[in-house]
């Protein structure tokens, strides 16, 4: 569904494609996600219709991520296998954009030079324009300025959405921290904050189009507003939107992702508790536990500082639920580092945890340094954290076991369609029986727990 008008950046036109098929594969974040929902809003403002596939689709686009390792693999084997249709249909248009295309952009049209747009992360406005380009003049590349202000990045753009009840919102874009792991700063450029205004405009549209549901993205969103000014002064705004935007009506419940641990403060906790609808969960990143490797990865913070700030939240917003990142095997690390991410994991003790095995990134510092851990040290390590998160994750579910709790439907499970897949404000999955729609709100009473889910039946 396209929920928003072109805003005045983007051309307006007659449909030049009207009935042409366009089919996008998303790879990496959900940041790639939403941009994806962008790119599809803007090609079907030109008249374009969803492709069941790559193989009847006129025009292709992969979004894509260089965040993990083998990213460059999985482009250039779907660039692969799109030559072989290209070859027998030459009137397909390929196009790259994302962050890989952002960073590799003249590696993507050296080894695929039947690429027909490459574009970078803040172009998305300007696909058309590039597709136009390309089929009257051929192939093109369009990176983003790392000097644009907020006045030349996109910001609302129409919008396909594949989820009807909800919907991500773009707070800010880029990122100013310098984690020496990290690739965002070189593929997404300088932290910018949106306008409240423009934000909260979005999110009264969205409500309006019936979304209940928002999460408001950011590489960081606890340092959102630091660089608007207001009247002549800087300061952090995050928790003053929060509050703004659980102040529109029809919107029942607001997610955040991600904050940064070194730069929550207490005025977000406290917005968090006092405004209904942001939701009893909160996603904070460790990294590691050990101190070393956190001053090697340059996070800013001790484990020490984590565990207070956590334990604040927890203490601020009653029910919540937590989850976290990890990373095994940074370089240098040691069996004593290890053991120190273990024992501030068990301290912790997170709802949830997305647990990685460090993959060098080139262009990062850490792709560069010192005692780079050998792959089979870092998969055993990794299997030792993920069944202590497994038992604690059992744990907290098990907890939920015989309560009632508000859940937000999905739709079917994907296993077992005689089930329905739905979400807690905690941000737990529970299936229930029977056959509900997405976006319905129930009552349901928890039976069965699991690792990564709940099983219960619809109360009343």
């Amino acid at each position: 569904m396209t929920a928003l008008p072109l805003p005045s950046f983007v051309e307006r036109r007659t449909p030049t494609r009207s009935g042409r098929r366009y089919f996008v594969r998303t790879f990496g974040c959900q940041m790639n996600e939403h941009d994806s929902e962008r790119i599809r809003g803007l090609l079907e403002s030109d008249g374009m219709v969803p492709a069941n596939g790559v193989e009847d689709a006129d025009v292709v686009l992969l979004n894509t991520c260089c965040i993990r390792e083998n990213a460059d693999n999985r482009l250039y084997g779907n660039l692969g296998q799109l030559k072989a249709i290209k070859d027998v249909r030459p009137d397909m248009r390929i196009l790259v954009s994302g962050c890989l295309a952002q960073k590799d952009r003249d590696a993507v049209r050296e080894k695929a030079p039947w690429v027909d747009v490459v574009f970078g992360t803040h172009n998305l406005h300007r696909i058309l324009s590039l597709l136009d380009h390309a089929e009257e003049w051929g192939p093109v590349t369009e990176i983003w300025n790392e000097t644009a202000s907020i006045d030349e990045v996109p910001s609302t753009l129409p919008t396909r959405r594949e989820i009807a009840h909800s919907a991500w919102v773009t707070i800010t874009i880029g990122c100013d921290n310098a984690c020496t792991f990290c690739i965002v700063p070189l593929v997404r450029g300088r932290e910018i904050s949106r306008r409240p205004a423009d934000i909260l405009r979005e999110v009264r549209e969205l409500a309006a189009d019936g979304v209940v549901e928002v999460t408001l993205l950011g590489q960081n969103v606890d340092s959102y507003g630091r660089d608007l000014a207001v009247d002549g002064r800087r300061r952090p705004m995050f928790a003053d939107l929060l509050r703004r935007v659980g102040e529109v009506e029809g919107i029942s419940r607001i997610r955040f992702t991600s904050p940064h641990p070194k730069d929550i403060k207490e005025e977000v906790l406290a917005a968090m508790a006092e405004t209904p609808a942001v939701c009893e969960q909160l996603h904070l990143p460790l990294q590691s536990g050990s101190a070393r490797i956190l001053r090697a990865m340059q996070r800013g913070y001790t484990p020490e500082r984590f565990l207070e700030k956590l334990r604040t939240a927890e203490a601020t917003v009653a029910g919540l639920a937590t989850s976290t990142d990890v990373i095994v095997g940074f370089p240098g690390e040691t069996e004593s580092d290890f053991q120190a991410t273990l024992d501030v994991m068990a301290e912790a003790r997170f709802d949830g945890a997305y647990m990685f095995v460090y993959s060098p990134r080139a262009g990062t510092r850490a792709a560069d340094m010192d005692g780079q851990v050998a792959a089979q040290v870092a998969a055993e390590r990794f299997g030792r954290l993920a069944d202590l998160q497994e038992r604690i994750s059992v744990e907290k579910n098990q907890v939920l076991v015989g309560t009632v709790v508000e859940v937000l439907t999905e739709g079917p499970s994907r296993k077992d369609a005689s089930m329905a897949t739905a979400r807690t404000r905690t941000n737990k999955v529970v299936h229930v029986p029977g056959e509900y729609p997405a976006g319905v709100f129930l009552e349901a009473a928890i039976t069965r727990a699991a690792p990564s889910h709940l099983i219960g039946s619809v109360a009343g």
